[in-house]
């Protein structure tokens, strides 16, 4: 049987099946699906949990050894396997495949893994696993499904955000469930009367560090260049990744070269706002900057961003930190360097 994530706490409620199989690319996801059959198991009697961390040269005799030693101290137990991105190669289909065959009596088997492909999902032991047992596929929540995702997340914790709040959270973690999450939890905490607006998600996300990535492509989106630098250097100070501050400038830097592009074509400009998802608040910084550049200096800094991502893995010499600041300076309005002639 397969279920949905979405799914699995309405079966837990009326039975805990035997075996498990979640598997899957988004960790979050994956993890409180394994985390809400652990407590299934732990409140139908299952104490005692046996752990296998399957690693390159993995010993698959082991599976056979636990399922075959009751537990001395409890009535039922969980034993977990978890491959994580290994696959189980034939000595592990075989002891999958014969443990389903031989299944321990006292014990609940939960199979954790990453990204399985399709050729997996057709294999022998996949096929024994899905037909023994309960099998938990986690996709990946994509952007457009994530509005969808945070708001539930919110529900769960008794919270009502505005729609705007919703939209603003998305733009900021843009794909990080994890950190959507964090988020999540602390406005749990924050807000008295359950209700989420614009203004509370900006002060929890402001409040996370002195300085944000956000912060400092607001200010060079509204030429400020001073403070630009000064952000940059606080970033540095707080140890903050170069690569994560090149993402938000370059994903900022595209929003700007769409806008500049239709305005050169005389374009409105509201279809590009709507394909990018921009809030209201969001665009005043984004005509400040276009009245400041042209198509071609908004160019310039998106080849720019490649460039820095390239330093950053090494590909090209320079420092991460000089081309961060050459580039946000250079979306103030500031050349840094001059051109070489």
């Amino acid at each position: 049987m397969r279920l949905r994530p979405d799914q699995l706490a309405g079966h837990l409620r009326k039975t805990l099946a035997s075996l498990y199989l979640v598997y899957g690319e988004e960790l979050l996801v994956a993890q409180e699906a394994a985390d809400a059959i652990r407590a299934a198991a732990r409140d139908r009697g299952c104490h005692e949990r046996e752990i296998l961390m399957v690693t390159t040269g993995f010993d698959w005799s082991a599976l056979r050894q636990l399922a075959a030693s009751p537990s001395l101290f409890a009535n039922r137990r969980l034993l977990e396997v978890r491959l994580g991105e290994i696959k189980p190669g034939e000595a592990g289909a075989k002891a999958l495949i014969d443990y389903v065959a031989h299944p321990a009596d006292d014990a609940v088997l939960l199979i954790t893994a990453g990204k399985l492909d399709w050729q997996t999902q057709k294999s022998r032991w996949f096929t024994a696993l899905d037909e023994a047992g309960v099998i938990v596929p986690v996709a990946v929540v994509e952007l457009r499904q994530l509005p969808g995702w945070i708001e539930k997340r919110f529900q769960t914790r008794n919270l009502q955000p505005a729609p705007e709040a919703v939209a603003l959270l998305c733009e900021r973690v843009e794909g990080n469930l994890l950190a959507a999450a964090q988020e999540i939890d602390k406005l749990a905490l924050m807000v008295s009367d359950r209700h989420v607006s614009v203004e509370t998600v900006l002060v929890a996300v402001g409040d996370s560090s002195r300085f944000s990535i956000y912060d400092f492509v607001d200010a060079a989106l509204l030429g400020q260049p001073e403070r630009t630098a000064r952000i940059l250097y606080g970033l540095r100070g707080e140890g903050v990744e170069p690569v994560l501050v090149n993402w938000a400038l370059h994903r900022e830097i595209r929003i700007v070269n769409a806008l500049a592009f239709a305005r050169s074509q005389r374009q409105p400009l509201d279809p590009v706002f709507a394909a990018y998802k921009v809030w209201d608040k969001r665009k005043p910084p984004l005509h400040q900057t276009l009245q400041r550049l042209t198509l071609s200096h908004c160019r310039r800094v998106l080849g720019d961003c490649a460039r820095t991502d390239r330093i950053i893995k090494g590909v090209e010499p320079g420092s991460p930190w000089d081309a961060l600041l050459a580039n946000g300076l250079r979306l103030a309005g500031i050349e840094l360097f001059a051109e070489a002639l």
